[in-house]
This record gives C-alpha cells, sequence and structure tokens, in this order.
C-alpha cells in the first residue's frame, strides 16, 4: 500500500474511533438492568453512564437525570470521565495535525521530511488517545463486572451488567489505535535509509577492525 493511502487509511480511521469514542462518552448506557434469572422483578430498565442515569419503563417512557454531584461520583466515574475527556483531546489535536502532516494535503509540501514527522505526531497522538479510551471502558467494565459476582442479598436480576456504550468504546480504542498505528508509518523514508546506511557504516568499520 502506498504511503499516501496508508496514512489516508489511518486517517479514517481514527477519526471514526474519535467519533466512536465520542459518542460512548455522551451515551447513558454504560451499565444496564441485568435480566438474568428466571423473572423480571421490575418493569422500569436502568441505564447509567458517564454524565447521567436514565430509568426506561415499559411503556417505552424514557427519564434521565444528571449525576447531581462529582465529588459523590464513586472513584471509577469520576477517573472514567477524566479518562475519556483526556482521550477526546488528545484524539481532537490528533486530527488537527494529522491533517497537517498527510501527503494528501498541500500544507508544508515544500518540507516532505517534516511533513512526515507531523503525520508521526498525529499517529502518536491517536495512539494515546485510544490507550485512554481503553483504559475507561476496562476500568468501568471491571467495576461492573465485581459488582455483579460479588456476594451480595441484591437479586441477580436487579444488578446491572454491560451496556452498549462499553462495547462502542472497546471499538473506537480499536480504531484509534489501527489508525495512530498506521500513521506512525509516515516515518520519514530519507531519515530510515540515513539510519541503515549509519548502522551499515558501523558494520563495515567494526569488520576493518577485526
Amino acid at each position: 500500500m502506498a504511503g499516501g493511502a496508508r496514512e489516508l487509511a489511518g486517517y479514517l480511521a481514527a477519526l471514526a474511533g474519535w467519533m466512536a469514542a465520542l459518542a460512548a462518552a455522551v451515551l447513558p448506557h454504560w451499565r444496564q438492568s441485568s435480566y438474568a434469572g428466571d423473572a423480571i422483578i421490575t418493569a422500569v430498565g436502568l441505564h447509567e453512564g458517564l454524565w447521567m442515569s436514565c430509568a426506561a419503563q415499559s411503556t417505552g417512557q424514557v427519564q434521565c437525570r444528571l449525576h447531581d454531584s462529582l465529588l459523590s461520583l464513586e472513584v471509577h466515574i469520576q477517573t472514567s470521565r477524566a479518562l475519556m475527556v483526556i482521550s477526546l483531546l488528545l484524539g481532537f489535536f490528533g486530527i488537527v495535525v494529522s491533517v497537517v502532516g498527510m501527503k494528501c494535503t498541500k500544507v508544508g509540501e515544500e518540507d516532505p521530511v517534516t511533513k512526515s514527522r507531523i503525520a508521526v505526531a498525529g499517529g502518536v497522538l491517536f495512539v494515546l488517545s485510544g490507550l485512554c479510551t481503553l483504559a475507561a471502558v476496562s476500568l468501568y467494565a471491571t467495576q461492573v463486572t465485581y459488582e455483579f459476582f460479588r456476594e451480595s442479598t441484591i437479586p441477580i436480576n436487579a444488578r446491572y451488567e454491560f451496556g452498549s456504550a462499553l462495547f462502542v468504546g472497546w471499538g473506537a480504542a480499536s480504531l484509534s489505535l489501527l489508525g495512530g498505528s498506521l500513521l506512525c508509518c509516515s516515518w520519514p523514508a530519507k531519515e530510515r535509509r540515513g539510519q541503515q546506511y549509519h548502522r551499515q557504516a558501523q558494520l563495515s568499520t567494526a569488520r576493518e577492525y577485526v
């Protein structure tokens, strides 16, 4: 695959990952009521996210309420919030930086080496963004799993399990990591050849002294 096509594919994948991460951060479906067990004990389905909690009744009516206090939230929710915000900021800067560094754009064409370095920097930002999203979603999923399987007097069909936003977040992290990795492959070819020549010269010099 040509360098420009690889960069474009990486950029599109990373952009899709950033948009999916934004959707995951906003959706109130990080955990939802579990329907495991023999009988459903309530006609109301509960959904909770990083910013709000919702109750969906069997009639189709949905009521949502924002979390009232930041400091009263559990630690894993506050941590996941912070990681998602950092991820979105890194992804946003990655979008801007990558546009400047990609070969298919006209910005900085007079210096292709610097342009390639900028593309690599954008790829690194996307990789960091994907790692933050992955950490946030995995941390939240770990807490949901722990609360579901721990010994408790709460019936199993009244506990919480994974919501759809977690799967969206995992997909977003995968796309961001893939796209960022492809962009990181844009390292200037001249520098790669120079490094190979330097290593070959060192090996030749070492053989002469042997």
